[in-house]
Formats: structure tokens, C-alpha cells, sequence
């Protein structure tokens, strides 16, 4: 089989694209923040996280090459990432769609809390959220940018999970 063709049936295609997909939702973040305004709240940086550490491990994955075992401990660490990742944006989700009179105030920014507070007391801080994680800016097909990244840490999930069928490349 030709260089190329081993290649394109490999999981070290589908890691990297999966590694690419990430840089690709971190490089949208930050054109969103930078050029469109879009201020990212405590939630949306913790999101941001989840997606560089997923994109992390797929690349980790890519460089590694796995054969069918690998695949799945990849797949696991991946579940892991991109589960947080989810849990933090179904979170959000649910804050953006509370009552106006349900909202949690509005607290001291992250970096104020992270010089301040013990890591432990910013967690608990940031993942119960805040008025300002109310605020749904950007939107496309009525979707606000939360939910488009707990779609993509779904795909996210799936892509790994995908990896674990047996391969063309994986012995015998």
C-alpha cells in the first residue's frame, strides 16, 4: 500500500484533524473576543481550556500513532476533557436560560478571584456562574455560542470514540 494511502486510513489523520478541529474553535475564540468584541466570561475561559487540553491529547494521539488499545485509552482521555468540557457548557447553557429574576449576581472578575481566593473557592465561584455568564452575544441559526461548543465537544466525543474500530493499519 502506498505511503499516501496508509496515511489516509491511519488514526494519526483523524487525531491530527481532531487536534486541528480544536485549534480551529480556539483561533474562532479569540476572533470573536479580538476583532468581534465578545468578551469571554469566567465560564466561556473554562470552556476554552477544555478545548485546548482535548486538542492536547488528540495531538499527543497523532504524534503517538496508536494501534487499537492505544486508541482507547486515548478515547477515554479525550471522553474525559471533552465531558468536562460539556458539563461546563450545559452549565452555561442553563445559566443563559434562566429567568431574568433567577440570574446569579454578578461577581469580581476571574483574575481578582484567581490573586485573591483559594483555587478551590474560584472553581466553586466560576462553575455556579454569574450574572455576566447570562449574556448571550454572538449567536448563528439561533444558537448561542455555548451551545455550538457542547455540540462540538459531542462531536468532539464521537470522533475519538470512532477511533477505536479496528483499523486498516492495526496488525492482525
Amino acid at each position: 500500500m502506498m505511503l499516501s494511502q496508509r496515511f489516509l486510513h491511519s488514526r494519526r489523520l483523524a487525531y491530527l484533524l481532531g487536534a486541528t478541529g480544536c485549534a480551529a474553535l480556539i483561533a474562532f475564540a479569540l476572533y470573536l473576543q479580538y476583532q468581534l468584541g465578545e468578551d469571554p466570561c469566567p465560564l466561556c475561559i473554562f470552556q476554552r481550556v477544555a478545548v485546548m487540553i482535548t486538542g492536547i491529547i488528540f495531538f499527543l494521539a497523532a504524534a503517538h500513532g496508536p494501534r487499537s488499545q492505544g486508541a482507547k485509552v486515548y478515547a477515554a482521555f479525550i471522553f474525559v476533557s471533552s465531558g468536562i468540557g460539556a458539563s461546563i457548557a450545559s452549565r452555561h447553557i442553563w445559566i443563559q436560560h434562566l429567568p431574568k429574576d433567577r440570574l446569579p449576581e454578578c461577581g469580581p472578575g476571574l483574575s481578582y478571584m484567581i490573586d485573591t481566593f483559594p483555587l478551590a473557592e474560584v472553581l466553586r465561584k466560576v462553575l455556579t456562574g454569574s450574572g455576566e455568564c447570562a449574556t448571550v452575544g454572538w449567536t448563528f441559526l439561533s444558537f448561542s455560542i455555548p451551545e455550538w461548543t457542547l455540540l462540538c465537544f459531542i462531536l468532539m466525543m464521537v470522533w475519538a470514540w470512532l477511533q477505536t474500530y479496528p483499523n486498516k493499519s492495526d496488525p492482525a
